[in-house]
């Protein structure tokens, strides 16, 4: 009787025990828990591989203003393409011209032409196609033109209508179809514009051609058109004086007429 009361009393204090005890056993597992978790991993863990590192180059080279803001990144020579800014041994250049080459059975090289972005001067080069090339982020803003002066373009940001001024030659040979109202783009760089592209396709009208030839078997499929910029392109033989046409600004090649 005495040995079971015993019993029963011991059991009761174990019990009272381990409950008083379970609140600091799941704080101590806590934080033994929390002390052996790992750090969590990044979301966009850094590349390995060189295959994963040129595919993070391209997609920067083709989103050239990141957020990051960085100076640049590193590039094949063959991703090399005109308007692009790189960094020659510690000097700015912008792609004027970028032409590919095969040199018999050797290595593809890439001849640019380059413009010195603080000087203006021009110089010639060549890149392999493997070649890493450090582009430089730029940062692009639309403005409309307001008109041309000679040499002079006066622009102004559709946003802030704050005004620029800046030389046509920004636009290489685009800059013979700059117009009011066009919309352009420019690039900057530490806010110093470095050039500026005008839209892929524009209106132009036909000042001079060749009426179409009646009566005539053999027609010539094209026929040379003056436009009212002072270009000259080669339109369809039905193309007349005074007509509207679309022109693609890259190739100064016509498109197609104008829809009114």
């Amino acid at each position: 009787m005495n040995a079971s009361f015993a019993s029963k009393r011991l059991s009761r204090a174990l019990l009272a025990a381990a409950s008083s005890s379970a609140p600091r056993s799941s704080s101590a597992a806590a934080a033994a828990a929390a002390a052996t978790t790992p750090a969590p991993s990044l979301s966009h863990p850094l590349p390995s591989s060189s295959s994963e590192i040129d595919a993070a180059a391209r997609s920067l080279f083709r989103s050239p203003w990141s957020v990051l803001q960085q100076r640049g990144v590193k590039v094949r020579g063959s991703d090399v393409r005109p308007g692009n800014v790189v960094d020659r041994k510690g000097r700015l250049y912008e792609v004027v011209k970028a032409d590919h080459n095969q040199q018999g059975r050797g290595s593809a090289m890439i001849q640019v032409e380059l413009r010195d972005v603080e000087s203006g001067n021009k110089v010639n080069a060549r890149f392999n196609t493997d070649e890493s090339v450090e582009k430089v982020f730029v940062e692009e803003k639309s403005f409309t033109c307001m008109c041309t002066m000679g040499d002079e373009v006066a622009l102004i940001d559709p946003q802030t209508f704050e005004q620029v001024d800046v030389k046509r030659d920004l636009f290489g040979k685009a800059g013979v179809y700059l117009k009011e109202e066009m919309k352009v783009m420019l690039r900057f760089f530490d806010d110093t514009p470095l050039s500026g592209s005008v839209p892929k396709r524009v209106i132009c009208t036909v000042v001079d051609t060749p009426p179409p030839l009646k009566g005539v078997s053999a027609t010539p499929a094209e026929k040379r058109a003056l436009l009212d910029n002072g270009l000259t392109v080669k339109v369809p033989p039905f193309i007349e004086s005074g007509e509207a046409i679309l022109v693609n600004t890259e190739e100064d090649a016509y498109m197609s007429r104008a829809k009114e």
